[in-house]
């Protein structure tokens, strides 16, 4: 794979070249977008951008559309509610669904969608708060000051989600304070067969050919949202090679900024680990798909998950094996450490911080397993299990002051927490001891037969014995026990004999510890050192800058433009008369119905997908993707198998982001779809028939 990677980007430091950065609102390079490409963001139009663009607050991006809160996302961000919404007689992934009245849009079980409304520098409050502090004592004191931060912001208002975030590894900390909307309804999306085209033999593939796109509408007091002063307006005129082009979106993560011991880890020891795992995770599920149809519907969500981290993290993972790429991490490095090293002032403050983190992984290594296994979810994976250990946390840590809670029960986080925790979402027992046996049997594997938690979670029952007991006898899939146990706090939950319950109580003394072994010995290690690492980068390199992507919203700038692959040039956008083509009839290239029967009345010429240099990660799916007058162009769904290194470095010759073109959206909504009423918010007066002309000659 090629990786040309740009010596900015190697550096971590230097300001970035070409169409490089994943940029915060509050420090947009509007001048170097002017100096190369003759426009410049104003306050106002940066201002405007951030109000219209929206997070899904499970994972991904979307964007305003309308005036009466309409939301645009892709489809396989909003699959979860989709699936939610079937039935084994309504299958909305495989059919679609379209609402032809607002009385018909569903509301989504569990989905949160945010704006974020306002951006505020916190850096000096938290590091005069922490100034002096390491160990267990800055943990806890950074721990409380973000949680004080946050309680204030938010003061009480279940609309409101606030968020202390933490960039350039601690170099800065910003607030984000966000509108909440949790009454999300479904309005339309497309059959999985067009949205997910190709499956998974093209995903992070170009040329492309899907429509992954689905429309939900955000609600207030049971009333569609007012959203008339910011959502984005449609472009008219179809974006074309060369032509500027914004994503504004929530990237999820990047490491471009941790040390080579950081690095070596995910190389040498996560990521392997990591695309093991995710392998025996998709045979497992496939083989649950085999036992029925309705076992397929029900678990093809998680399928279409692991398919995808899987690709992703295999990408990642040749990236770092790339030595010539690695060997320029490290030469950046270097040559950090040697301008530190040569000012004494500077090597006095931040000289030794590498070397504490190269300690930090290698305590990691020692307490990996057990810390995956009994406290971040690869033993025990169900969501019963994950709504039980909430419920057994929860009666402990919300007495507490807010600034002592695990991180999760902060008293900001709480409307998040309970809409998750009291979501009617199904959840399928047959599946759930699927995946509970499978972790189950895992952890036996990777800690041992003599491990004590072994030995304590499972006694003299096998794994599949444990799973099918604990879950058949679980009460937890009914949202009235949860509640109940929720508002009767811990004689609520310490009396419960709910088998689920007595799982989460066993195990959590010991998983609490290995937690806290954890954030106060590694984890806080690395954010002290990892700050002042940024800080010595700011020092010599100096502020403009992005920093790593934290699923906060971005804004990165680019163009339509193509690539060349194998010696070949790649075209930058593709037509909608290619997708017939490339129809087979059988999984995963058979498209549905709705549009075989629609074939003769399209404009094959409508653009259907095309790609631009704008530097994106996972988390920028569902981001709206605009011109310089903040009109919709394209949707952002994918990134091609080059981008996936883009975890670590930028390319500008190959990365490219993927987006559904603006105009197949509108061609297929009225062709294939009739989706008039969603047309008519995109284009008002689209709809209307145009008046007959008359012969003036009579």
């Amino acid at each position: 794979m090629k990786r040309l990677f740009l010596i900015a980007t190697l550096l971590g430091a230097a300001p970035a070249l070409a169409d490089e950065g994943m940029w915060t609102y509050n420090n947009f390079p509007a001048a170097k977008v002017k100096e190369k490409y003759g426009f410049e963001p104003s306050q106002q139009w940066l201002d405007k951008v951030r109000l219209s663009s929206a997070r899904l607050a499970g994972g991904c991006s979307a964007s305003f559309v309308s005036p009466e809160g309409l939301v645009m996302t892709n489809h396989h961000c909003a699959r979860g509610c989709i699936e939610q919404l079937s039935t084994a007689k309504k299958d909305y992934i495989a059919n679609g669904f379209y609402a032809k009245t607002q009385a018909e849009e569903k509301q989504c079980p569990a989905m949160e969608i945010n704006q974020l409304v306002k951006i505020t520098d916190v850096t000096d409050t938290l590091n005069q708060a922490t100034q002096g502090m390491s160990g267990k004592q800055y943990a806890d004191t950074l721990k409380a000051k973000m949680s004080e931060l946050e309680q204030a912001c938010s003061n009480g208002d279940a609309k409101k989600r606030c968020d202390v975030v933490t960039l350039y590894q601690g170099g800065k900390y910003n607030l984000y304070e966000y509108r909440r909307f949790q009454d999300v309804r479904l309005v339309m999306a497309p059959e999985h067969a067009i949205a997910f085209f190709g499956g998974d033999p093209d995903n992070f593939e170009f040329p492309r050919y899907d429509l992954d796109v689905t429309f939900v509408r955000v609600y207030e007091d049971g009333k569609p949202a007012s959203t008339k002063d910011n959502y984005f307006k449609w472009s008219e005129k179809p974006v074309k090679e060369g032509d500027l082009t914004f994503v504004s979106g929530h990237p999820g993560r990047t490491s471009r900024g941790l040390t080579i011991a950081e690095l070596e880890m995910q190389r040498d020891l996560v990521l392997p680990k990591t695309l093991f795992m995710l392998s025996e995770i998709r045979g497992m599920i496939t083989e649950f798909q085999r036992r029925g149809p309705e076992q397929k519907r029900i678990s093809n969500n998680m399928l279409f998950g692991v398919e995808n981290a899987l690709k992703a993290q295999k990408g990642r993972h040749e990236a770092l094996l790339d030595k010539k790429f690695f060997a320029q991490k490290v030469a950046a490095e270097q040559d950090l450490r040697k301008k530190v090293d040569a000012n004494p002032e500077m090597k006095k403050k931040y000289g030794a911080a590498w070397d504490e983190i190269s300690k930090a992984q290698a305590q990691l290594v020692n307490i990996r397993k057990d810390l995956n296994f009994m406290e971040q979810g690869q033993g025990l994976s169900s969501q019963l299990f994950s709504i039980a250990r909430t419920l057994v946390r929860g009666a402990d840590e919300l007495p507490k002051e807010n600034g002592q809670r695990l991180r999760e029960f902060s008293q900001a986080g709480l409307p998040a927490l309970k809409a998750q925790l009291l979501s009617p979402a199904p959840i399928y027992p047959e599946l759930e001891i699927a995946r509970l046996t499978f972790s189950l049997t895992k952890m036996r594997e990777e800690l041992g037969a003599d491990h004590p938690f072994v030995k304590k979670v499972l006694g003299k029952e096998s794994p599949e014995k444990l799973a099918a007991r604990v879950i058949k006898g679980s009460k937890l899939r009914d949202v009235k026990v949860r509640e109940a146990l929720f508002t009767g706090g811990k004689a609520a939950v310490d009396a419960s004999k709910d088998p689920m319950i007595e799982l989460a109580r066993l195990v959590d003394p010991d998983a609490r510890a290995i937690r806290k072994n954890y954030e106060e010995n590694i984890e806080a290690v690395v954010r002290k050192n990892s700050e002042l690492i940024a800080k010595a980068k700011f020092e010599v390199y100096g502020t403009n800058q992005y920093p790593d992507a934290t699923f906060s919203l971005r804004l990165s700038y680019g163009s339509v433009k193509g690539y060349m692959e194998d010696g070949k040039k790649v075209e930058p956008i593709t037509q909608m008369a290619n997708t017939f083509d490339r129809h087979t009839g059988e999984d995963p290239f058979a498209l549905p119905p709705s549009w075989l029967k629609s074939q003769n009345i399209l404009d094959g010429k409508t653009g259907m997908n095309f790609v631009s240099t704008n530097d994106i990660i996972g988390g920028n799916s569902g981001s709206p993707i605009i011109n310089k007058d903040a009109e919709i162009v394209g949707l952002v769904f994918d990134g091609n198998i080059q981008s996936l290194g883009g975890e670590y470095g930028f390319d500008e010759s190959v990365n490219r982001t993927v987006s559904v073109h603006s105009d197949a959206i509108i061609e297929s909504l009225k062709k294939i779809y009739g989706a008039t009423r969603v047309l008519e918010e995109l284009r008002p007066g689209s709809t209307k028939v145009p008046p007959v002309k008359t012969n003036p000659a009579g």
